[in-house]
C-alpha cells in the first residue's frame, strides 16, 4: 500500500466532500499519522471509510470512521489557548488532533489496556500536551473544569448534565447523541450559567462510549 497516496485519497475523496474544508484540519490531517495508532492487526483499514476495531467491538471499543474524526474536529473549532477534554481516547488519534490544535488535552479512556497503548503511542508521537487518563469519563474531570471544549469519542443516548457543567461560559461540546438507527452529531455552545444552545451537525451512527448509562439524560 502507497501510505501517502491513502492518505491523500482519505482526505480528498472521504473528508473534503464531507464538508470539511477548513485549511488547518486538513493539513493536520495529512502530517498526524493516522497508521501509527491504527492496531497492526487493522493496518489495512487505516485510511478507509468505516470505523476500525480496537478490541471489543461491543464495548464502543472503535475509532471512528476518518470523516466523522473530521467533521467533529472541524465544528469544535480548537484555539491554541483552549483546554480540552476527551471522553472515550480508544486509539488516541484524535486525543493527537486535538493536541496538536490545543494548549492541553485531558483524555479520559475505561479500557486500561486501551488507556495505556494510547498513551504509549502519544509519546511516541511526541503529543506532550495531551494527559491520558484511565477512568470513567461518564462524570467528565471535574477536578481540571472548567473546558474550552469537550469531545464525546463515541455515541450516548443523551449528553449528562455533568459534562455540560464542565463547559467554560462559550464552551463547546460535541457529541454524537441518539439511539439506534437514528443518531445525530450535535454542538452544544454553553451561553450562560444554564443556557445551551444546540446545534445539529449531521447524521450518524457511532458504537455506545462504555460507562453511559441509557437513563442520563438532560433536558435543554
Amino acid at each position: 500500500m502507497n501510505i501517502e497516496q491513502a492518505r491523500f485519497n482519505m482526505i480528498e475523496q472521504q473528508i473534503r466532500p464531507w464538508d470539511v474544508l477548513d485549511a488547518g484540519v486538513l493539513a493536520l490531517l495529512a502530517v498526524v499519522r493516522r497508521e501509527d495508532f491504527v492496531p497492526a492487526a487493522q493496518r489495512a483499514l487505516a485510511f478507509m471509510d468505516t470505523e476500525v476495531p480496537l478490541g471489543n467491538v461491543a464495548a464502543g471499543q472503535v475509532m471512528l470512521a476518518p470523516r466523522v474524526e473530521a467533521r467533529l474536529l472541524q465544528e469544535l473549532n480548537i484555539a491554541r489557548h483552549e483546554k480540552v477534554l476527551e471522553i472515550g481516547t480508544g486509539s488516541g488519534f484524535m486525543a493527537a488532533l486535538l493536541g496538536h490544535k490545543a494548549q492541553h488535552v485531558d483524555t479520559l479512556e475505561l479500557d486500561a489496556e486501551l488507556a495505556a497503548q494510547a498513551a504509549d503511542k502519544l509519546k511516541r508521537a511526541g503529543l506532550t500536551n495531551v494527559t491520558v487518563r484511565q477512568q470513567d469519563g461518564a462524570q467528565g474531570l471535574a477536578a481540571e473544569a472548567p473546558f474550552d471544549a469537550i469531545l464525546l469519542s463515541g455515541s450516548v443516548e443523551a449528553v449528562p448534565e455533568a459534562l455540560l457543567q464542565q463547559l467554560k461560559i462559550g464552551g463547546r461540546l460535541a457529541a454524537i447523541v441518539g439511539e439506534e438507527p437514528v443518531m445525530r452529531a450535535q454542538l452544544i455552545t454553553r451561553k450562560g450559567e444554564q443556557q445551551f444552545e444546540t446545534r445539529v451537525l449531521f447524521d450518524t451512527v457511532a458504537p455506545r462510549l462504555s460507562g453511559f448509562a441509557a437513563h442520563s439524560r438532560f433536558a435543554f
